[in-house]
């Protein structure tokens, strides 16, 4: 099977041109391509295919295996790949994913992709739409207890469910230990990333990141997503931020007037190749 590795910002995946190849077991592959040490190493496998309402599918499997909704930074490297290899001319076209149609506008420059624009739809603040197991409409700067201990937390929904959390310092937080505590709380059936973030200014937030089924990544375009319109509702940035990641910055604009997010950032090819499965 030929396959291309690709990363936004340090959060990599395997992706398969499904048109060319067929997976029987995308979730059982994704365990094994995604093994760090025995397989090819990733956050995950992303399969694009042919779409009935748009230029192209796109499948999203975690690292263990499980299925997401929406990824940022793997939309962004699939608009690469396909404008790149020539399946598509255009520089702005649409994709359909399990959260439904994703917009993307290239930034092209001699052949090559460097920058990506994807329009990643409207923010879903309601807790059942989440999902969240909690009698209330919304959760913005709710009391939240994990291993004893009380957070401040926004949830909403990118597509994918996120917790966003405001601690003092992000770069010194014990990510790796709470993370998976909130990730398997049972308010959330169906699991949650969990955004960990300072607002430095209006303007700019530090992030680190627990995603569920991939653990600590090095940045989530969906997070940066979501942190920004947590951000907003709790007056601590404009609309308009610069998000720090460990893998580098992404741009997100919260457009209030249409209510619908913006993410800009880059996207990076890191090799080709071929397994035998």
């Amino acid at each position: 099977m030929k396959f291309t590795k690709m990363h936004g910002l340090g959060n990599d995946y395997i992706y398969v041109n499904c048109f060319n190849e067929p997976v029987d077991d995308p979730a059982g592959l994704s365990k094994r391509l995604s093994d760090r040490h025995f397989g090819i190493g990733s956050d995950g496998l992303i399969l694009i295919g042919p779409s009935k309402c748009a230029e192209f599918r796109m499948e999203i499997y975690n690292a263990d295996g499980s299925r997401a909704g929406m990824c940022g930074n793997g939309i962004r490297c699939l608009g690469k790949y396909v404008y790149e290899n020539g399946m598509t001319q255009k520089t702005r076209f649409d994709v359909e994913t399990r959260s439904g149609l994703r917009s993307l506008k290239l930034e092209e420059e001699n052949g090559e992709v460097n920058k990506v624009c994807v329009d990643m739809g409207t923010p879903r603040l309601n807790a059942h739409c989440i999902p969240m197991m909690i009698d209330k409409a919304l959760v913005i700067d709710e009391p939240f207890r994990v291993r004893g201990e009380e957070y401040r937390v926004t949830c909403l929904s990118m597509g994918n469910p996120h917790a966003v959390v405001c601690v003092k310092d992000v770069w010194n937080f014990p990510v790796g230990e709470v993370g998976p505590d909130f990730e398997c709380h049972p308010q959330f059936p169906e699991k949650v990333n969990t955004e960990f973030i300072r607002a430095v200014n209006r303007s700019t937030i530090e992030m680190r990141v627990w995603e569920r089924g991939s653990g600590e990544t090095f940045a989530c375009g969906t997070g940066a997503c979501a942190a920004v319109v947590a951000s907003v509702l709790n007056d601590l940035t404009d609309e308009e931020v610069t998000v720090k990641l460990l893998g580098g910055e992404l741009y997100i604009r919260w457009d209030r007037s249409v209510n619908r997010v913006y993410m800009t950032g880059p996207a990076v090819h890191v090799f080709d190749g071929e397994i035998k499965l």
